[in-house]
């Protein structure tokens, strides 16, 4: 399910990123890059004017970033991003703007008010599973082989 954030909302609910460090959204990036990543999905981050309006060269393979462009604010554009969606069941929006979250739960689409996404982002990663065709690595040194047959009196200790 992918996620379209506004960035500079959930930056000021962060407690390691300041809106006033000029490398915010590129902190906030870096942990939504992370995050998309553990949970194999992806997210569409907007900001309020920044760099040059649009598509930022801050995207990356899991991360779209998008900067407003005068007229329009980060709102206006999440909130025309919610109305132009075909399929609002399968996003989820973060913000901590009514506005734009009553919009997005009208679509049906799922919501998560910025502060509670914090938690999301700092959760830790979790362990690596071996998948279904994957066997874990259980290969033995030659001194843990010799280690577990002396301790089973296997092998003479000469």
């Amino acid at each position: 399910m992918p996620y379209l954030i506004d960035g500079h909302n959930l930056i000021g609910q962060m407690p390691d990123i300041s809106l006033d460090d000029p490398n915010d959204e590129a902190l906030l990036v870096q942990k939504l890059s992370g995050f998309v990543a553990r949970k194999r999905q992806k997210c569409v981050v907007v900001f309020d004017h920044g760099v040059p309006g649009g598509v930022s060269r801050m995207s990356n393979r899991g991360v779209q970033v998008v900067f407003a462009s005068p007229p329009y604010n980060a709102d206006q554009l999440i909130m025309r991003r919610i109305h132009n969606t075909r399929d609002p069941k399968n996003w989820t929006v973060v913000s901590s703007d009514n506005q734009v979250l009553e919009m997005a739960r009208r679509r049906r689409m799922q919501i998560i008010r910025s502060s509670d996404f914090v938690e999301h982002l700092r959760r830790p990663p979790e362990p690596e599973r071996p998948g279904p065709d994957e066997a874990p690595d259980v290969r033995l040194t030659e001194d843990e082989i010799e280690m577990w047959l002396r301790e089973f009196n296997q092998r003479d200790d000469r």
